[in-house]
C-alpha cells in the first residue's frame, strides 16, 4: 500500500508542474497588454515600465515562472494587481466556503442517488425505475443557473421560506448557514446526484447478473443482504472512480452557483481573477485547484484499492 501512495504521489506531482507550467505560459502568449489594463490612467512608458519591472513581467518567461514556483513552494501565492491585497489571504479566506459548499453538495448527491440507484436496479423496468431515470435525465439537462433562479423565485420570493443570497459562517450562526447553503448545495449536486445514480443503476444490474449473486441466492438469502452484502460493494468500485471525478468538477460548478447565490466564495474569486487578466490570481487558483483535483484522485485510488485490493496487488506485480 505505501508502494501504491507514493507511485501515485510522484505521478501526481509530475501532472501539477505541468498544468502549473501550461497555464503560466497560456497566459503570457494571450494578446493584449495586461499592463495597460492595470495601470489605469497612467499609460505613459515610464509608468508602464514601473508595473512591469514591479510585478517582474519585464524578465523571460522562464525566469517569471521559475520565480513564482519558488515563491509558491513557500507558500507566497503572490499579490493581486486588482486589490493589492496577498493572494493567500485571500484563498484562505474563500476557499472554506467553496469547500463547504463542495462538500454539502456531495452529501445531498450521495443521499439521493444510493437510494434511487439501488431501487432503481432492484426494481427495474417497475414504475421506481422509470421515475429514478426521468429524475436523472432531469438533473442531468436543467442548467445550474436557471435552476438556482426558480429555487430563488419559489422558496424565497413566493413562500419566503429561506434566504436568497448571502452567506453566513456556520462559526457565527450555524443553522443559519445551513438556510443559507440548503439551495445552493442542492442546485450544484444535482448533476452529480443524476451521473452517480444512472452509474450505480448500471453497475449493480451487471452486478445482479454474475454468479455469485446467483450462487447466494440459491442458498436461500433474501433480497436485502444479497444486494447490500454481495452485490453492492462490487458495484461500488466504478461510481466511486466516477464519485472522485465530479468531486472534483463541483469546482467548476461552484462558480455558477456563488455567482446566483451571491456567495462569496473561491468560484467567484476564481471568475474576478479571469476577467480582470489578473496574472497573479489565476496562478493561484489554478494551483490550488489542479492541487485539489489531484488530491481527490489519489484519494479515489485508495479508496478504490481498499475495496479491490487486486488493483494494488497487480501494480506491485508490474514492477
Amino acid at each position: 500500500m505505501v508502494q501504491f501512495i507514493v507511485r501515485r504521489l510522484l505521478i501526481s506531482l509530475i501532472v501539477l508542474v505541468l498544468i502549473t507550467l501550461m497555464v503560466f505560459a497560456s497566459q503570457r502568449l494571450l494578446p493584449g497588454d495586461p499592463v495597460r489594463v492595470w495601470a489605469g490612467e497612467e499609460q505613459d512608458p515610464e509608468s508602464l515600465a514601473f508595473f512591469r519591472h514591479k510585478y517582474g513581467l519585464d524578465q523571460p518567461i522562464p525566469v517569471q515562472y521559475l520565480t513564482w514556483l519558488g515563491l509558491a513552494v513557500q507558500g507566497d501565492l503572490g499579490r493581486s494587481i486588482r486589490t493589492g491585497i496577498e493572494v493567500r489571504d485571500e484563498i484562505v479566506r474563500r476557499l472554506p466556503i467553496t469547500l463547504e459548499l463542495a462538500f454539502l453538495a456531495l452529501l445531498v448527491a450521495i443521499g439521493l442517488a444510493l437510494p434511487a440507484g439501488v431501487l432503481s436496479a432492484v426494481r427495474q423496468n417497475t414504475v421506481w425505475d422509470y421515475v429514478g431515470n426521468a429524475l436523472a435525465l432531469f438533473g442531468l439537462s436543467v442548467p445550474h443557473f436557471w435552476l438556482g433562479i426558480m429555487l430563488i423565485l419559489g422558496f424565497s420570493v413566493h413562500w419566503h421560506w429561506l434566504p436568497a443570497s448571502g452567506y453566513v459562517s456556520p462559526f457565527e450562526n450555524l443553522a443559519e448557514n445551513l438556510r443559507r447553503m440548503i439551495m445552493p448545495a442542492f442546485v450544484l449536486g444535482t448533476g452529480l446526484t443524476a451521473v452517480l445514480m444512472r452509474q450505480l443503476r448500471s453497475s449493480l444490474l451487471g452486478v445482479l447478473q454474475s454468479d455469485y449473486v446467483r450462487t447466494a441466492r440459491a442458498k436461500g438469502l433474501s433480497e436485502r443482504p444479497v444486494v447490500s452484502k454481495h452485490a453492492l460493494r462490487n458495484a461500488l468500485i466504478p461510481v466511486v472512480t466516477v464519485l472522485g471525478l465530479q468531486a472534483g468538477a463541483l469546482f467548476g460548478g461552484a462558480i455558477i452557483t456563488e455567482q446566483v447565490f451571491v456567495i462569496p466564495g473561491f468560484g467567484k474569486y476564481s471568475l474576478d481573477g479571469v476577467f480582470s487578466r489578473d496574472y497573479a490570481q489565476v496562478q493561484a487558483v489554478v494551483l490550488i485547484t489542479a492541487v485539489g483535483y489531484l488530491l481527490v484522485n489519489l484519494l479515489v485510488d485508495i479508496a478504490y484499492s481498499l475495496i479491490n485490493p487486486r488493483i494494488r496487488l497487480e501494480g506491485a506485480e508490474t514492477e
